[in-house]
């Protein structure tokens, strides 16, 4: 340990072979991947706890060659997840790096291993087309396992965990990345890093100046899924000359309210009560599963289109309707009082959302849910009433308007209305946005690089910070990136730091590559 001056402070320097930038899943890997190559590793977090937006996410990978492939007798390859891979990305208006792609899809089997070794259980897998055979694995019993499990392990090996830690600013020196300077509870601290720097900080979806800049105007009052992510990485890289490939490309949806904290959703994932889920899934009947998949289906939050489609319509607190459901009503949700809406449905409507094909909301894979499982299971965002004056006291909207609004929508020329009771309100729903796609350019070796495609010594980057331009749509392609360029990063700047150690023992300094 060492002092060092920074705007005329004196800093305690701490000392590591490798900085991680980042507590979410591929900041996690990529200290681990570090660790257990016998590199000493910092992990840098500007949140009170680790998790990132994979703590928030649904929890699908998506691999062939996986043990659950094999037992349920399905032959597949990395050529053909690659070709099916390429067929969610021609939906997409946009450069592709298939460079990457292909370490994502060649590399994503052992990082699943990788998982399961660590404790971590899936469920699966089942298909989602076009993938032409089943690929997609949930993970058990929610996204926090992956956390747990992966805490666990970076502990275990001594990674240097630091949460409440905002990384301020990159340090050169001699022309390459040698540390970081950070903002700590404590004051300003410095982390000096003989490898290099591995930028695992997220994407900008919670920067409202980032959003306005790279998305669209009228996406900066749009709130994030994760707020923590507000792009100081890209920022940071950006200073030293490196670049964002595809900065437009976001995925953005409405979404219930979060749900009251419950049992059944704060299960610790320990590995004997998920291995014990897993043999009910794929053992037992859908009516014995049922009642326990659902209470964590109705967490997924993802109300369908089908619901509009049929008729449902949308009123703010007021009680006013305000767009064309069918037409992207996400954006106009964002702009009524409070950000929020309400999806109405009436009785008739109702007793058609009992499943497949019609459904409120579907975990891939899983199974799909129904009114009746909403009535059930989230009390907290579904309110019932006979007549459309109680329904409007339980949300808490002006009952003349809301009368007005469904009589004006059924004396329209629409063949679907709302006249019989018992009339439905789901919501709150929010128009949130859940990531953004424009991540730093790097090359196969997971290094930053410039405009001129040189790479950035000494920094480095994985999941959506590092995301270079690989298009990887369709569920459980983001998840499987973070961990898998995460590993891959860490592996990358534990042999730099191997490099610059061999260097400074026969006293010359380690060159720039």
């Amino acid at each position: 340990m060492t002092v060092w001056s920074y705007q005329g402070a004196v800093i305690v320097v701490q000392e590591f072979d490798v900085v991680v930038v980042g507590g979410g899943g591929s900041g996690l890997a990529a200290a681990i991947e570090a660790a257990s190559l016998g590199r000493t590793v910092a992990l840098l977090e500007k949140g009170d706890k680790l998790g990132g937006t994979t703590a928030r996410s649904v929890g699908s990978i998506s691999s062939s060659n996986t043990e659950h492939q094999r037992r349920q007798g399905i032959l597949d390859s990395t050529d053909d997840h690659f070709d099916d891979l390429r067929k969610f990305n021609s939906v997409v208006d946009a450069p592709e790096n298939a460079v990457l792609q292909r370490i994502l899809v060649d590399n994503v089997p052992e990082t699943f291993r990788w998982l399961r070794e660590m404790g971590v259980e899936f469920f699966g897998p089942v298909k989602e087309l076009p993938h032409r055979r089943p690929r997609m694995h949930n993970v058990l019993p929610n996204s926090r396992a992956y956390i747990y499990h992966l805490e666990r392990r970076a502990r275990k090996l001594g990674v240097s965990i630091h949460t409440s830690t905002q990384v301020a600013g990159l340090v050169k020196e001699n022309g390459r990345v040698s540390g970081v300077v950070c903002k700590t509870p404590r004051g300003e601290a410095r982390f000096s890093a003989r490898g290099g720097v591995v930028l695992c900080s997220g994407d900008y979806a919670g920067s409202a100046e980032a959003r306005a800049r790279y998305l669209s105007p009228g996406m900066a009052i749009v709130e994030p899924v994760n707020p923590l992510n507000t792009g100081d990485g890209h920022d940071m890289a950006l200073d030293l000359g490196a670049r964002i490939l595809n900065p437009q490309l976001h995925l953005a949806g409405l979404r219930f309210q979060a749900p009251p904290p419950k049992l059944v959703t704060s299960l610790p994932p320990y590995r004997w009560l998920t291995m014990l889920m897993r043999l009910a899934l794929e053992r037992f009947s859908g009516s014995f599963c049922r009642p326990l998949i659902m209470s964590f289906l109705v967490t997924v939050l993802v109300p369908s289109p089908k619901m509009f489609e049929k008729g449902a319509i949308l009123v703010n607190r007021d009680g006013e309707r305000f767009c064309d459901e069918q037409d992207r009503p996400g954006p106009a949700v964002a702009a009524q009082p409070g950000q929020i809406a309400y999806i109405l449905l009436d009785g008739e409507l109702a007793d058609t959302f009992t499943g497949w094909p019609n459904y409120v909301s579907t975990a891939p894979g899983f199974a799909y849910a129904s009114i009746a499982d909403y009535r059930k299971n989230r009390k907290d965002i579904f309110s019932e009433g006979p007549t459309i004056d109680e329904l409007a006291r339980k949300i808490g909207v002006n009952a003349q308007t809301l009368r007005s609004t469904i009589d004006q929508y059924n004396s329209s020329t629409r063949s679907n209305a709302l006249s019989r009771g018992p009339y439905i309100a789901l919501g709150p729903v929010r128009y949130l946005i859940n990531f953004t796609d424009g991540g730093l350019a790097i090359n196969d070796r997971f290094e930053v690089i410039d405009d001129d495609g040189k790479p950035i010594p000494g920094l480095y980057a994985g999941g959506a910070s590092g995301l270079g331009g690989a298009l990887i749509e369709g569920h459980g392609h983001h998840l499987g990136w973070a961990f898998t360029s995460g590993r891959l990063a860490g592996r990358r700047v534990a042999q730099a730091a191997v490099t610059a150690e061999i260097a400074e023992a026969a006293g010359a300094m380690p060159a720039a590559h």
